[in-house]
């Protein structure tokens, strides 16, 4: 499972300025509601602030996957964030967070979420693709690195 073929240029954020976790988890659900995936921003960002309370997603590296099921989803969505300067997301390793995975999947389909998790924690692991994606210039060299990862 690629990971272009999980998300779409227009998902990818780059200038995520959020000082906070509950900030950025705001700011990714506005975007993702302003993109027209889903309906209600409120309601997503509570889904994933609901999601957060039980741990950080984030993974260390500087590397956060917040994630979450919702009703009535068509099909599942896949967004990247930046933040260049970093945020303190609570990661397992103590390091700020500057890559950012949203997964929205719909409730209905559990198995293609955890899938779709597990492919973003193999690519994360892989080949240097954290360092590569956060030195890229723009959302298009940034979509690239995604089509070629796997």
């Amino acid at each position: 499972m690629r990971l272009g073929s999980l998300t779409r240029p227009e998902l990818l954020f780059l200038d995520l300025c959020a000082a906070d976790r509950q900030a950025v988890l705001h700011d990714l659900a506005k975007r993702v509601a302003a993109a027209g995936l889903v309906h209600n921003a409120g309601e997503l960002y509570d889904k994933l602030w609901e999601r957060e309370q039980l741990g950080s997603t984030g993974v260390g590296a500087g590397v956060a996957i917040p994630h979450c099921k919702l009703k009535g989803l068509a099909k599942g969505i896949v967004a990247v964030g930046v933040a260049p300067q970093g945020v303190d997301f609570a990661a397992v390793d103590g390091r700020p967070v500057q890559l950012f995975f949203l997964v929205v999947s719909p409730s209905e389909s559990p198995a293609e979420h955890l899938q779709v998790l597990a492919a973003i924690s193999r690519w994360v692991k892989a080949d240097q693709h954290v360092q590569k994606l956060l030195a890229l210039p723009d959302r298009e060299a940034v979509y690239g690195l995604l089509q070629e990862g796997g």
